[in-house]
């Protein structure tokens, strides 16, 4: 006997007295029974990869939605930060001229130093000074002066009003004068 042969035993370990048609019929319904199984495997296989694809896209747009919420919040946060900043910076600026002006008496110095501190802790910076080179981006120029170099051109001549800004964005531009060279 061939392995391939289909042997068909009785309890008792004997082999069944079966014709060659009974054999091909009944060899017939096993390739029937397994063409119908693997079918069955087929499709369980397909509806497996389609919950699997689906399980992994949702899973996707969770780790998307929780990015999505966490730059959201981030934003908001800023610009509540931003609009907390900008109603102090009138208040700001008047301690700087006077700053300035050496008209801050040595108690107020001190309260002046913790505005800034602040505005530093929540992630505001002041900025524009005299010799920056001259960016639009952060910089409003309101006047020209002459530069007595070529190095000089297009540097802050003079600073009118600082400008603020976060890591993200500028809140307010710094007023300069820019240095033009002429040759």
């Amino acid at each position: 006997m061939d392995e391939d042969d289909v042997v068909i035993e009785r309890d008792g370990g004997e082999e069944a007295g079966m014709s060659e048609e009974e054999l091909e019929a009944a060899e017939s319904r096993v390739d029937a029974k397994a063409t119908k199984l693997k079918k069955e495997l087929d499709t369980c296989k397909a509806e497996r990869q389609e919950y699997m694809d689906g399980w992994q896209r949702a899973k996707a747009d969770y780790v998307n939605a929780l990015k999505r919420f966490d730059e959201e919040k981030k934003a908001v946060m800023s610009r509540g930060v931003v609009k907390s900043v900008e109603a102090f910076l009138p208040a700001m600026d008047s301690l700087a001229r006077a700053e300035a002006a050496s008209e801050i008496p040595e108690t107020f110095q001190g309260i002046a130093k913790q505005l800034h501190d602040a505005a530093k802790s929540l992630g505001m910076e002041q900025f524009g000074s005299i010799g920056d080179a001259f960016d639009h981006n952060l910089h409003e120029a309101l006047g020209q002066d002459a530069a007595k170099s070529k190095e000089e051109d297009e540097t802050v001549s003079a600073v009118l009003e600082k400008g603020w800004k976060t890591t993200e964005s500028v809140i307010r531009p710094a007023k300069v004068r820019v240095a033009q060279f002429e040759a």
